[in-house]
């Protein structure tokens, strides 16, 4: 019995926290749904200087917050609309990223010959 309830135990820590042993790197920024629950996350983004997004209702406190968005975390609808406007921004952004990126080389290229007329400057 000890042993089944050690096994699930495990399971049950994998499954929540298991990602994390595969990142690289601390995240650019978290984004969070109900500040009140997830009080431990905000409090650990803090200390680690990790910028927080966070839905924050009329029923909490919006300190500590450092991209505060006011509405309702407590209504499905209202958090699939907040979860998709935020995950399609960050995919604009990073489709941003990557052709300002192509740009900048391009352009780059482009001045790599560039020809000087001679007896210009005397």
């Amino acid at each position: 019995k000890e042993q089944l309830m050690c096994s699930r135990e495990m399971e049950k820590l994998e499954r929540d926290i298991g990602g994390i042993q595969d990142m690289g790197a601390l995240p650019d920024a978290i984004f969070v749904i109900d500040v009140g629950y997830h009080k431990i996350a905000v409090s650990e983004a803090k200390k680690l200087g990790v910028p927080l997004i966070g839905v924050v209702d009329s029923n909490h406190n919006p300190d500590g917050i450092d991209y505060v968005i006011p509405g309702n975390d407590d209504s499905a609808r209202a958090v699939t609309l907040y979860a998709r406007a935020l995950a399609d921004a960050v995919l604009e952004g990073k489709a941003n990223a990557v052709s300002d990126v192509i740009k900048a080389v391009q352009a780059e290229g482009e001045d790599e010959f560039v020809e000087v007329e001679d007896g210009s400057a005397a």
